[in-house]
This record gives structure tokens, sequence and C-alpha cells, in this order.
């Protein structure tokens, strides 16, 4: 016993300069153990009355549960009836819905099925009309085809220079013919200079002839679209428009020095483009070469403008025929006043003749007037009383529709008939 004391008075801890012994620690733990065993009962407590609290609260919530149940299974019950009334109305309105639905879905079937008759009617009437628009459409290929391949073998024809050169010279010549007639035209003459101009127009009156140029430089104007659908860019267009220019201007130089011949042809020149495009063009962007032509006399004419003027020039030369013609429509007119005078002479002796012949007619027509009157008289002759066989007859002709008289003789021997047959 002297010994636990010491032994709790020995030293347990250091902290410094203050010494903890084995007695302290060991107060201090028993406080500590003391303080834990309060802390629990304490809980203890506490949890008990909480599990008391939490079970008034239970059978509280337990009664408040099963009241609402019977309020539930109250409501479930009105609920099970009103369904029932539901469903009850509920089976005969959907008896009636389905009958509804039964006569509108026979409805619909018989108009379906007319409208599939009319459609299927329709169907057939337009697969017809389509078929003969697809037999239209055939033929309208074939022709696009057939066109196509014109086209081909244009674009070949205009691919060669020569042949090119050729179809702007038929193009003129087929305008200058079917508007000129045969001899005041001609293709291909030599003039005095030894020139050979596409076509010659001869005016009339002696006056020179005019020429007509059909080489025009289709190449360079081929060259200025292939250097706008390529991809030269605007300095191979520009290149492209000063070769056109440069070529032209040296047509239109070529003309002015070839066709040019006083006396022999006119001091202006057709130079034809056989293209409204490629003349439209150089009207609207190649306007000095317009002036360079007008100032050397040279004209740049279209297919339409070279066929205005070929009806221009066609309206000359009539006029000059006519004019040619005149002093024989003059001569012709007094041959015709002549026989115009020659036939007033007759027909005035004509008229002569009928005043004759209606004098005679009318001394007639005096002499039957006479002779008219004296049957008349001879008609208004009245007969005595005798009769005789002769006046039977002649009442009975006056019975039967007949007009007669009769005359007689104081004595009855000489007697004159006159019978009138209205028959």
């Amino acid at each position: 016993m002297s010994d636990l004391p010491s032994l709790f008075a020995q030293p347990a801890l250091r902290l410094g300069a203050t010494t903890i012994s084995l007695g302290e620690v060991a107060a201090t733990l028993a406080l500590l153990l003391f303080a834990l065993l309060a802390a629990l009962v304490v809980v203890s407590w506490r949890s008990a009355r909480t599990r008391v609290e939490a079970a008034a609260e239970a059978a509280d919530n337990a009664r408040d549960v099963e009241a609402r149940m019977e309020g539930i299974l109250k409501a479930q019950s009105e609920m099970q009836g009103r369904l029932g009334a539901v469903a009850e109305v509920f089976g005969a309105r959907q008896a009636e819905l389905t009958k509804a639905i039964g006569d509108r879905l026979d409805g619909m079937t018989a108009r379906l099925g007319q409208s599939m008759t009319e459609q299927t009617k329709s169907t057939h009437e337009n697969l017809a009309k389509l078929q003969e628009r697809l037999a239209v459409i055939d033929t309208a290929q074939t022709n696009i085809q057939s066109l196509a391949g014109q086209v081909v073998q244009l674009q070949a024809i205009l691919s060669n220079k020569q042949t090119r050169g050729a179809f702007g010279q038929s193009r003129m010549e087929a305008i200058v013919a079917d508007g000129l007639p045969k001899g005041a035209y001609e293709f291909q003459a030599t003039l005095s200079n030894g020139s050979r101009p596409d076509c010659l127009i001869r005016m009339p009156n002696e006056a020179p002839s005019l020429v007509v140029d059909a080489k025009f430089p289709l190449e360079a104007w081929n060259a200025i679209r292939a250097a706008a659908d390529g991809e030269g860019g605007a300095e191979a267009q520009r290149g492209a428009a000063q070769a056109f220019r440069r070529d032209v201007e040296v047509h239109i130089r070529d003309i002015a020095e070839k066709y040019f011949i006083t006396g022999e042809t006119q001091d202006t020149a057709f130079m034809f483009v056989p293209s409204e495009s490629v003349f439209a063009e150089i009207h609207e962007n190649f306007e000095g070469l317009v002036q360079r032509a007008h100032r050397a006399r040279v004209v740049i004419v279209s297919p339409s403008l070279l066929m205005l003027s070929i009806q221009v020039i066609q309206s000359v030369l009539k006029d000059a025929r006519m004019r040619e013609q005149a002093h024989l429509i003059q001569g012709e007119v007094i041959r015709m006043m002549e026989d115009v005078n020659r036939l007033d002479e007759r027909v005035r002796k004509l008229q002569g003749h009928f005043a004759l012949t209606q004098k005679d007619i009318e001394q007639i027509l005096t002499s039957t007037d006479k002779v008219t009157k004296r049957g008349q008289k001879i008609e208004a002759l009245e007969f005595g009383p005798e009769r005789n066989g002769v006046e039977d007859a002649q009442a009975e002709a006056i019975e039967s529709g007949r007009t007669a008289s009769a005359a007689a003789s104081k004595t009855g021997q000489l007697r004159l008939r006159v019978v009138d047959d209205e028959g």
C-alpha cells in the first residue's frame, strides 16, 4: 500500500517545465470516463424519449392512415359505381359509334370505289394522252437529232475557211437571186482592173454597177469567241479584238482599192457580214471600224440589211423599166382613145336608128289603137228580136264562160259574129 502513492507520484509526462505525474493522468482519465458515462446516460434517455415520441407519432399516423383508407375505400366504392354507369353509357355510345362508323365506312367504301373507278378511267385517259405526247416527243426528238446532225455538219462546214467563205457567198447569192431579176446581177464578174467581186449589181439607166463583197474575215471573230470562252483572260480577249480590228481594216482597204473604178462601179460598195450577231457586235463594240468603213465608202450590211437594199434596188429597177415603157403605154392609150371615139360615133348612129324605130313603133301602136277601137264598136252592135240556131249556140257559149257577140242585118241573112275566148 505504501508503494501505491509513490507510484502515482512518479512523473508520467513532461511538457516543458511542467511535470505531470501518473496519478494526475489517472485522475484525468477517471474524470473523462465519468463524463463519458454521463453522456451515455443522457443519450440513452434522449433516445428512449425520442422512441416514445416516435411511437406516439406513429400511432397518430396509423390512425390517420386508417381514416384515409376508409375514405379511399368509400371513394373507391363510389368510383366503382360511377365507372359502372360510365361503362354502361360508354357501351351504348360505343355501339352507336360503331354503327355510325360502319355506315360511314360503307358510304366511304362506295365513294372510294366510285372514285377509284373514275380515277382508273382518268388514269387510262391520261396514259393514252401521255402515249400520244410521248409519240410527239419521240418525233420531236427525232427532229432534234436530225437538226443536231445538221448543226454538226454546219459546224464542220464553218470550221473550214474555204467552206465558211462558200457559206457566206451562197447566202449572199441566195438573197440577191431571190430579190432581183435575172440579168440585173452577175456573180464573180471580172472588172477592167482584173478584180473579181463576189457580186456585181447592174444599175438602171447605164449607171455604174454596185459591188457586193462576201469575204468577211470570220477567223478573227472566231478567235474573239474562243478567247472569251477560254482561260486566257482579258489580255487574250484584247489581243483577239486587236487582230479582228486589224483584219477588218485590211479588208475594208482592199475593197476600196480593188472595186472602186470610176465610170464602171459605184463609189460605194457593200461588205456583207453573214451573221446578224456579228453585225450587231461590230456596231456595239467596234464603232471605230464602222467609222473607218464609212470614210472609205464601204457599207457593212447584214443579211437583213442586204435584203432591204435589194428590195430598194428592185423598186428602182421597176421604176426604170416603167419609164422605158412609158412611150409604149402612151401609144396604147392614144389608140385606145381612137377606139373610144369610134365607139362613140357608132353608138350615136345606133341611137338615131333607135329613134327611127321608136317613131315606127309609135305609129304601129296608133294603128293598133284604131283597130282596137273599131273592134269595140263592132262588139257593141245590138241584135233584133229574131233568134235561130246560131243565136242558141251563142247563148250556150255564154253560159259556158265564153263571150260571144253577133250582129245581123234586118233581113236575118247576113250575120257578123265576134267571139272573145277568155280561156
